[in-house]
């Protein structure tokens, strides 16, 4: 018997007023393996994500976490999803008004009965995971934007969630900076074990990072599968969307 999906997607539909995003999507996510979702813009790719923690619930389909159904959850009962399905921002999200390990530590403060000292070993744990040591006492407006990025993924690790999901992680970052994120979310990856889901637009990230690519186009996953079957794909529309054409 098939093992169940880690996260998994069946007939997803969303519309914002009269314009449909997700037209019956379908997808699949298993444990451990990191997932690329590449579409254009406006093709869907976040709003899609979102609904992988319950951010966003879809107006007919399902969304299953380790075999739990979603979408149709309370408020309440997402906070455990959530610590389990944890999201980084495309924006960072971080609290201007706090330090960067104050960032890091507000979910275990919010979610967590830690003591001071816990937290501060786990703030550091995270830190060092993602090459941030030494910024504790940094404020957002202090650093460079790669570091937000990491420090937004201290903050997600620091519930030690078994997913991650990936908001557009290298946009706005220089060649150097979008090497060292993409290669971080692969080491993460291997370390760890977490599942990951990455959405982008940069077709050599996807490249990089992915190992099965999901392409989203016109509200449904017109492509599925590895890099090397992407590339060999004949759907010209995938082959335009590789190319630039």
């Amino acid at each position: 018997m098939e093992p169940a999906a880690f996260i998994e997607c069946r007939n997803l539909h969303k519309s914002f007023g009269d314009k449909p995003v997700l037209a019956g999507v379908d997808l699949r996510i298993d444990r451990g393996e990191t997932m690329v979702i590449l579409g254009g813009s406006g093709s869907g790719k976040t709003v899609l994500l979102k609904h992988m923690n319950g951010l966003m619930n879809p107006e007919s389909g399902d969304v299953f976490v380790e075999g739990q159904e979603i979408s149709r959850l309370e408020e309440e009962d997402l906070r455990g999803v959530r610590r389990k399905v944890a999201m980084v921002f495309q924006s960072c999200a971080l609290f201007d008004s706090l330090t960067v390990a104050e960032n890091v530590a507000y979910p275990l403060l919010e979610h967590t009965a830690l003591a001071p000292a816990e937290i501060r070993e786990r703030v550091q744990e995270v830190l060092s995971l993602v090459d941030l040591e030494g910024s504790e006492e940094l404020y957002p407006a202090e650093i460079s934007g790669g570091m937000k990025k990491r420090a937004a993924l201290a903050r997600a690790l620091a519930l030690k969630p078994s997913g991650l999901l990936y908001d557009e992680p290298t946009t706005g970052l220089d060649p150097i900076m979008t090497h060292r994120i993409n290669r971080l979310i692969r080491d993460l990856q291997m370390k760890l074990g977490v599942t990951s889901v990455v959405v982008t637009h940069d077709i050599q990230s996807a490249f990089i990072v992915a190992e099965r690519i999901a392409f989203l186009q016109a509200g449904r996953i017109r492509f599925m599968g590895t890099r090397q079957e992407i590339q060999r794909s004949s759907d010209l529309i995938v082959q335009e969307f590789l190319s630039g054409s």
